[in-house]
C-alpha cells in the first residue's frame, strides 16, 4: 500500500463514521497498521496501530486524533436530511469507482439513506435494484451480475447529478 493509498483509506474511514456508518476497532487498528507501514506520520499513529485486543476500546479516539493530525477531518452535514443525502451520495460514489459492491451499496443505501429520507425520486433506481437483489435466487431469468450492472449504472447516473440534495 502507498502513502497515498494509506490515507485515502483513513480519510474513507473517517468519513463513514462521520455519516454514521459504524466501523469496528479492528478496521481502525489495520488501517492505522497499513498507515504506519506505508510511511504516514503523525504522533497518534504508533499508537494506534499498536493497539492489542485488549486495548481495542481505545481505538476510536486515537483514530481521532490520528484524522485530526493529517488533517483529514470530515464533518457531516448538521442536518439529518443532508447528511443522509450525503450519505447517499458517498456510497453511490464508492459503488461507482468500483469500491464498493454494487449489491452491498445499494442495500445500504437503501436501508440508511433511502428510507430515511422517504424514498425520493432520485433513489428510486437503487432502491429497485436493492429490492430485486434482496430477492434474487438462482432460478430467477435475470442473471445477478446484471441487476448488479443496473445498479451501477443508477449510481454513476446520480453521482453525475452533483450535489446532494437539500430536501426530500
Amino acid at each position: 500500500m502507498t502513502r497515498d493509498e494509506a490515507l485515502y483509506r483513513l480519510k474513507q474511514l473517517a468519513r463513514a463514521q462521520a455519516l454514521g456508518r459504524h466501523v469496528g476497532s479492528d478496521r481502525l487498528i489495520q488501517a492505522g497498521l497499513d498507515a504506519l507501514l506505508a510511511d504516514v506520520d503523525s504522533p497518534s499513529l504508533a499508537l494506534l496501530a499498536g493497539l492489542g485486543r485488549r486495548e481495542e476500546h481505545e481505538a476510536r479516539e486515537l483514530f481521532d486524533h490520528v484524522v485530526d493530525e493529517l488533517g483529514l477531518g470530515v464533518e457531516a452535514p448538521a442536518d439529518p436530511i443532508a447528511a443522509r443525502w450525503a450519505l447517499a451520495y458517498w456510497l453511490a460514489a464508492q459503488i461507482a469507482d468500483g469500491s464498493l459492491d454494487p449489491a452491498t451499496g445499494a442495500d445500504l443505501i437503501w436501508v440508511e439513506a433511502a428510507s430515511d429520507l422517504g424514498y425520493p425520486e432520485a433513489l428510486q433506481p437503487i432502491v429497485e435494484c436493492a429490492v430485486h437483489l434482496d430477492d434474487w435466487n438462482a432460478a430467477w431469468s435475470t442473471p445477478l451480475e446484471q441487476l448488479k450492472e443496473e445498479v451501477l449504472v443508477a449510481a454513476r447516473a446520480l453521482v453525475a447529478r452533483g450535489e446532494p440534495e437539500t430536501d426530500a
